[in-house]
This record gives structure tokens, C-alpha cells and sequence, in this order.
């Protein structure tokens, strides 16, 4: 006699999914019109929602999650009810997704970013195996209300251009009077405080951020 298959575990009010019918989903996500390419890869399970999935990406590309998001997928919106589009509580499964199916991730919609998305892999579940999980990927992630992918690379090559040396220099200025002071009391000059801003946004910032590589568990 076989024994029953067991069914995942679901919120309530939402349907079980039996063994055969979970899947891992592989999928490659790159940032579009920036250069160089900024990408991930992920595998997730078929059973996560799209809203759901908007918090993986959210996490793996870097962002903080506090603009609208939208998903447009065999030409229908998923996302934020205030951008108008459809509920994201619709699974992966469900959307009928083959191997090589690309889609569009939107983030902050009022400039937008826009990701492309692309199935990779239909896998079954490895036992022992945990996800949501980034396997790999390349790129710095922007910092959010940067102004845009054109906004964004101008920035980036301001700060990593000639003046790259200066503005670590005042950095490094900075924060060696803080240490012989041990008080923060410079910070209280409008005109010194605002300096080190500009430094921190255009260089230390720039340099600080790194993109997530290897098998990260989400």
C-alpha cells in the first residue's frame, strides 16, 4: 500500500501543494539600462507568491522596500494595490512559467528600476536544501532615491572619477579629528557637516556596497 504523499504547509485559506507538485524554480535577475550588468540568480520554491518573491528579490538585489513594485508577466500587472494592479498572492506554480520565460520587475515606479527576469531551471527540491536561496551574482546595488539607472551611473562616475583620491583623503580628514577629539562636535558645522555628507553619498558610499555572491540562504 503506498503511503500518502504529504501536502506543504500553506497559510490558511490558501490551497496545499502535494510533493510532486513542488518544484525548485531557478530564476537569473538583472537591472536593466545600467552598465555594467548588475545581476543574481535565485532558486525559490513554485509554491511562493509573487509577493513573496518581491521580498526575495528586494534582498538579494539590495533595495530596502520602501517605494511600489510591480511585476508585468504575459502582459498583466501583479504588485502594489495603489499602482493598480492585480493581487501578487497568485504563486509562481501558477503562472505557467517554461524554461526561459522572461518577465519584468519594476521597483520604485515613479522612475522606475526595472529588472528582467528569466526562469533559468525547473528543478525538483533537493532534501536538506534550504530556500529561499541566492546562488551567485555581480554588480553594486544603488542606493534608493538616487534619481535612476542615468542619475545613478553619473554619481558613480563622479565618485570614482579624478577627485576619488581627494574626496578619501577629507574622509579619512574627518574622521581622524573625530578620533583625536572623541567628540562629534564638527558635525555641528553646517558647512563641515554638509562636506562630509557629499563625501560619504559620492565615494565612501559608492565603495561600501557590495553585491551578494555564493550560496546565501534568504
Amino acid at each position: 500500500m503506498k503511503r500518502a504523499k504529504r501536502a506543504a504547509t500553506k497559510p490558511a485559506g490558501e490551497a496545499a501543494f502535494s510533493e510532486d507538485e513542488i518544484s525548485i524554480l531557478q530564476f537569473r535577475i538583472w537591472l536593466k539600462d545600467v552598465s555594467p550588468m548588475m545581476w543574481r540568480r535565485v532558486q525559490v520554491l513554485s509554491t511562493m507568491t509573487l509577493r513573496e518573491f518581491h521580498g526575495v528579490l528586494q534582498v538579494a538585489m539590495g533595495w530596502e522596500g520602501i517605494h511600489l513594485y510591480q511585476f508585468v508577466i504575459h502582459t498583466v500587472r501583479y504588485g502594489s494595490w495603489e499602482a493598480g494592479a492585480r493581487s501578487p498572492a497568485v504563486t509562481l506554480g501558477n503562472l505557467q512559467l517554461r524554461k526561459g520565460s522572461r518577465f519584468l520587475y519594476g521597483y520604485d515606479l515613479n522612475i522606475p528600476w526595472e529588472h528582467e527576469v528569466r526562469l533559468e531551471e525547473r528543478r525538483p527540491v533537493k532534501p536538506g536544501a534550504h530556500y529561499p536561496a541566492c546562488m551567485g551574482g555581480d554588480g553594486n546595488c544603488p542606493p534608493e532615491d538616487c534619481g535612476g539607472p542615468e542619475a545613478w551611473m553619473w554619481q558613480r562616475d563622479k565618485a570614482l572619477g579624478p577627485d576619488l583620491h581627494e574626496d578619501l583623503a577629507t574622509a579619512l580628514e574627518f574622521i581622524t579629528e573625530i578620533g583625536d577629539t572623541r567628540s562629534l562636535a564638527l558635525l555641528d558645522d553646517p558647512d563641515r557637516a554638509g562636506e562630509l555628507q557629499d563625501v560619504n553619498r559620492l565615494a565612501i558610499g559608492t565603495l561600501g556596497r557590495r553585491a551578494k555572491g555564493g550560496l546565501t540562504h534568504i
